[in-house]
């Protein structure tokens, strides 16, 4: 069974931040490729960042330079270190784990940046 269990939302004010984490079971975690997308209410849901197997992120134009991707395979996990948050970065943050097209999914945390 797989699992995708994330961790490390919530309340922060604009320019702080947070790291969240989502740990994976049930998967050979270190071949797939790990990713934090997003949806605000209204909205669509949105990729966020992303991180290949080999290592390689790439990133959402609206984060670059302010959020951080990467992964930990001993520990079959993946991080997102979100800085300089804006109340625009509001959302509910899901995991996500691909390969050949066996999609899965975490939850979801929620990160609410306000004032």
């Amino acid at each position: 069974q797989v699992q995708l269990v994330e961790s490390g939302g919530g309340l922060v004010q604009p320019g702080g931040s947070l790291r969240l984490s989502c740990a994976a079971s049930g998967i050979m975690f270190r071949m797939y490729a790990m990713g934090w997308y997003r949806q605000a209410p209204g909205k669509q849901r949105e990729l966020v960042a992303r991180i290949f197997s080999d290592g390689s992120p790439n990133y959402a134009e609206s984060v670059k330079g302010r959020f951080t991707i990467s992964r930990d395979n001993a520990k079959n996990t993946v991080y997102l270190q979100m800085n300089s948050l804006k109340s625009e970065d509001t959302a509910v943050y899901s995991c996500y784990a691909g390969r050949n097209g066996f999609d899965y999914w975490g939850q979801g945390t929620q990160v609410t940046v306000s004032s």
